[in-house]
């Protein structure tokens, strides 16, 4: 193939423009994100029973659900949470590669089998489902410029005009809306009730029978009379709209002729649905709605989408209503994105400086500066095809490819010169008896880089996306690299190099001194070498000595998923007493807006009342705090976390927790690790309880621990009503009356709909809020026997108080508990998860932990990472075998693996990094890229040996020869990968954990490689020959 393309240069031109063509049409195609589809597909079933407590919730609504969709196709887990306010998740989690819309048809259609056994207030409030992630994109917040708009006003026009538009947009899975619309609110006076012998359940069926739809048909309609000329519509108002009519609403007719309206024994207002959530934007009141996005949404293009719309949106919104993005993380996406695209064009400029460096001619230099675009632009037309994006692992795969991709063409180039200088030969002809040399060499190249990657594309799981991306970028560039090195390379050495003399390395200046200090280095390195190759012996023991130290350094690593990064934004959970109501709640949450407000390097705080990603009640709140951007501020997020944690460590109620976004948004909601401790022996709820409290008290006294805390609410104080059931049947008091007075009174009851402004929105009834407030007002509340007669509550009902949970959550069909935290200082992840698991052996029998979200998918990635590193090895070393037809010779490649792995764990430890995702993916390319090198010296030794050299002699040569290329493409990969070990600001976390293990490992690998791989050829090859006398002896026995 490289003799066809030297005789048609034009050919290879027209194949390289048609691939930057492909490249510069995809890249703007290409959706932009952080990381690629890596969570396992979700969907989630909200239901709301308004009024129940959390077990009663959990007993007849989530368990019912759950034994449904436990026999659901590809489930990996599932969990559910129910809470004090009367609403209720199932939460299902697929197996990664499972299609998520099938998966929520699915769920849809298992949960109509299980509707009809739900109670009658859950399936009359509705069962939503949605495939959404677990963590926010972003909030957007509505605000009343002038004060004119009450909470109410914004609420409703959040409900009724934001949040259905912005649900249509592209990547949008789910729009929690924390404003509640408007509702016919009918407040109900037990006093006045009483006094009018009226009871909760007649109100609401006078409401029911009085509110209702109705569909007259038409005057004249067909089949008609002969004659008949008129036909219309007839239209009966049988929906009440204002609180006037409702207040018409007649309870009783009295046989004198008088009437009792609703209006006499209740308030009637258009009011808030419910006040479960109050706002807080900047400190003032607001209303507000978390943008969701669907499985696989590209986040950024999602974001962009948002935005946009609500800008149209704000156009026709009223003058004094005002809009803003009070969080989003697409920023840190765009920005990370950016910072990676300097790096790649960064490392472009270092490579091509040491390819000046080195070969001393613009034109020399200029052919590798072609080739690298072109197939940096072949890979985005490829990635384009399979569907991928613009993300971290596929910018890193091209950063790591830049240092690889010129090396083909290096080798070319070089090759050539050489022949040109040492030969004399002319450009032409020496590009042609270059190619006759080196084309197997770049072949057998291209085969192991490639081949390392292979086994990553079969990995699963959450690690499986991560390794896959970064496979592809990186095979992709590199077979482009090795096609061009063959086609368009060549043409370009045929047709721009000019001949050049053998003294033309004797240059004054700067490379005449580098040609000569590199020159005293070649025979100084070839005389080691001569010496080396006689004393294998110690040699080898070093090499022994080296991998002890390989185990040792790896197996002391700290080991964690990926790296927390500083990602502009930090979140605040506050969970104050089970039994403390807003208002103390609202004292907290203040203490915290005025410390923000004191803090010069943020920006905004949002905070939500009411709302936990553990649990929702009137003692709990989250806030999301935006920082300035990161080159415009002087802390890091980690100062402003502590500076937090010290201003809130005055407030002397609850818990308030700072904590960092999750590193993968789709994997959690938080950072730090996650588990569930599971009660599956039935000891009940108290005992799960004091196990959980056993296990936080362990972790508090562990040294590797932070933070281990109990999600969810606490358990509080209740009051239990005891009904007396006999009294109530001899008093002939149903106890469906008593339950729908309670609900009424208490809990409040969705009646029926009324029509406001082309919307159909609840009519609720609950009693007066002052009538409510103690256990005696309960007690005063009345119910009808069945003759007539009015029974107060206190008759038959006695009060108990109890200490219950106010949230009842379950995982796999086990009650259970969340328990999340941290490592300490300078602890892995990994490292604080064995510990947590060491501490759960000591609670009682039957109780057992489970990691979920981001923490099982390490746990996974670590089982998978050692059986990946080996089949790469495996599958090399098959590669060679097959390239050199010998199960002996690829040895010599492949004990050169060890000598790069140490110089990364090395630099990983000095820089006290951890053995994470992108550490264990430096490692795999370190094993092609520690190949390359040693292919490099045995196919020239080899040649050098078919040619009649002795074995030592050979080697020898071989090391010589292919130093210059080896220091050269070695250099121009490890100064590639130094924008990512230096990177700071966003995503620099990350670029750290991959860039210092290949900056460590290039270096030893190269440094070591050049001794140690001569010495391998021989040991190998005088082994295989002893093998193969042994064997001819045997035969001749």
């Amino acid at each position: 193939m490289p003799q066809f393309f030297i005789d048609r240069p034009v050919f290879a031109w027209v194949i390289a423009i048609m691939i930057v063509i492909a490249g510069l049409i995809a890249i703007p195609q290409l959706p932009v994100s952080r990381f690629p589809v890596i969570a396992p597909p979700s969907v989630s079933i909200y239901a709301t029973y308004t009024g129940a407590t959390p077990q009663v919730i959990s007993d007849s609504v989530t368990s019912l659900i759950e034994r449904e969709i436990s026999g659901a196709k590809d489930v990996l887990y599932f969990d559910s949470a129910a809470d004090s306010s009367g609403s209720a998740t199932i939460t299902v989690t697929f197996k990664p590669g499972t299609d998520p819309e099938l998966a929520q048809v699915d769920i849809q259609n298992r949960l109509k089998a299980v509707e009809p056994r739900l109670p009658e207030q859950v399936r009359r409030a509705g069962l939503t489902v949605e495939s959404a992630s677990s963590g926010f994109l972003m909030i957007v917040s509505l605000k009343s410029k002038d004060g004119s708009l009450d909470a109410l006003a914004l609420d409703d026009y959040l409900v009724r005009n934001i949040a259905p538009e912005l649900k249509r947009v592209a990547g949008v899975g789910r729009v929690q809306s924390f404003g509640s619309e408007a509702a016919m609110r009918i407040w109900l006076d037990p006093t006045r009730l009483l006094a009018h012998s009226i009871s909760m359940a007649e109100v609401m069926q006078a409401i029911q029978s009085q509110n209702i739809q109705v569909a007259p048909g038409r005057l004249g309609d067909a089949p008609t009379v002969p004659g008949q000329k008129v036909s219309v519509p007839l239209n009966v108002r049988g929906q009440l709209q204002t609180p006037e009519e409702f207040a018409a609403v007649i309870l009783r007719s009295n046989p004198d002729g008088s009437r009792l309206p609703l209006g006499e024994i209740a308030r009637i207002e258009v009011g808030s649905q419910s006040s479960s959530f109050a706002i807080l934007d900047g400190g003032k009141p607001a209303t507000a709605a978390a943008i969701q996005v669907t499985p696989g949404a590209n986040a950024v293009s999602t974001s962009s989408g948002v935005r946009a719309r609500l800008a149209e949106l704000a156009l026709t919104m009223p003058a004094g209503i005002d809009y803003a993005i009070s969080y989003d993380t697409a920023p840190f996406v765009k920005t990370s994105i950016q910072k990676v695209a300097q790096t790649l064009g960064e490392a472009m400029v270092l490579v091509f400086l040491i390819m000046l460096l080195f070969l001393q001619n613009i034109r020399y230099t200029l052919i590798p500066a072609i080739v690298a675009p072109i197939a940096l632009l072949g890979t985005f037309a490829v990635m384009l095809a399979l569907g991928y994006s613009i993300n971290v692992l596929t910018m890193f795969g091209m950063v790591l490819a830049i240092g690889i991709i010129v090396d083909d063409a290096i080798v070319v180039v070089e090759n050539v010169e050489r022949l040109m200088a040492t030969e004399g030969l002319s450009p032409r002809a020496a590009t042609r008896k270059a190619m006759s040399e080196i084309t197997g060499a770049v072949i057998g190249i291209t085969l192991v880089l490639t081949a390392v990657f292979l086994p990553m594309g079969f990995a699963s799981g959450s690690v499986g996306a991560i390794y896959r991306q970064f496979t592809v970028s990186m095979a992709v560039s590199i077979l482009f690299s090795a096609f061009l090195a063959l086609s368009l390379t060549p043409a370009l050495c045929a047709s721009l190099l000019k001949p050049v003399d053998s003294g033309h390395h004797q240059r004054k200046g700067f490379f005449g001194w580098f040609n000569r200090g590199f020159d005293r280095l070649t025979q100084r390195y070839t005389s080691w070498i001569a010496r080396l190759v006689h004393k294998t012996g110690r040699v080898m023991f070093v090499y022994l000595t080296i991998l002890g130290a390989v185990a040792y350094g790896y197996t002391t690593l700290a080991t964690t998923f990926v790296p927390e990064e500083d990602q502009g934004s930090f979140m605040t959970s506050f969970t104050l007493p089970a039994e403390a109501t807003a208002e103390r709640t609202r004292d907290v949450v203040d203490l915290f807006e005025k410390h923000v407000q004191t803090r010069s390097d943020i920006v905004n705080n949002l905070t939500i009342m009411g709302f936990g990603f553990s649990g929702s009640g009137p003692n709990t709140a989250m806030s999301f705090t935006t920082l300035k951007d990161w080159d415009q501020r002087s802390t890091s997020v980690d100062e402003e976390l502590n500076a937090a944690a010290e201003a809130m460590a005055a407030a002397n109620e609850g818990e308030v927790f700072s904590l960092k976004p999750p590193a993968i948004e789709e994997l959690g909601t938080t950072s730090g690790f996650s588990l569930r401790l599971q009660d599956r022996a039935n000891h009940g709820e108290k005992a799960l309880a004091a196990a959980a409290a056993q296990l936080t008290q362990l972790a508090s006294q562990s040294k590797r621990l932070s933070d281990v805390r109990v999600d969810g609410l606490p358990s509080g104080p209740s009051v239990t009503l005891e009904v007396d059931r006999q009294k109530a049947s001899a008093l002939g008091i149903a106890y469906s009356m008593i339950s729908d007075t309670l609900g009424g009174a208490v809990g409040s009851t969705y009646v029926n709909d009324f029509p406001r402004d082309g919307r159909l929105q609840q009519v609720i009834v609950q009693a007066e809020p002052a009538s409510r407030m103690q256990v005696d007002d309960i007690l005063n509340l009345h119910v009808r026997s069945d003759t007539g007669k009015m029974v107060h509550l206190s008759e038959i009902v006695t009060p108990e108080w109890a200490t219950i949970p106010l949230q009842v959550t379950r995982y796999n069909g086990y009650p259970s508990i969340s328990i999340s935290g941290s490592a300490a200082q300078g602890v892995s992840s990994g490292h604080a998860m064995d510990e947590i698991e060491q501490l759960a052996l000591t609670l009682p029998k039957g109780f057992a932990v489970e990691w979920t979200g981001q923490s099982l998918q390490e746990r996974q990635s670590g089982a998978q990472a050692p059986m990946l590193m080996a089949f790469s090895f495996l599958i090399v070393f098959l590669v060679l075998a097959a390239l050199y037809e010998s199960w002996t010779v690829p040895l010599s490649v492949m004990l050169v693996v060890p000598l790069g792995v140490i110089g990364a764990v090395i630099t990983v430890h000095l820089r006290g990094l951890e053995n994470d995702v992108f550490f264990k993916v430096g490692l795999i390319t370190l094993i092609g890229l520690s190949a390359k090198n040693a292919v490099l010296i045995v196919e020239f030794a080899r040649k050098r040996q078919r040619d009649g050299q002795g074995l030592a002699e050979a080697v020898v040569e071989a090391a010589r020869l292919r130093l210059r290329p080896i220091v050269m493409t070695s250099l121009a990969f490890t100064l590639g990968v130094v924008p990512l070990v230096i990177a700071s600001g966003p995503s620099s976390e990350t670029q750290n954990a991959i860039g210092t293990g290949l900056f460590g490992g290039m270096i030893s690998g190269t440094v070591l490689a050049v001794f140690f791989v001569p010495v391998f050829y021989v040991v190998v090859t005088r082994f295989g020959r002893r093998r193969d006398r042994l064997q001819a002896l045997s035969n001749d026995i």
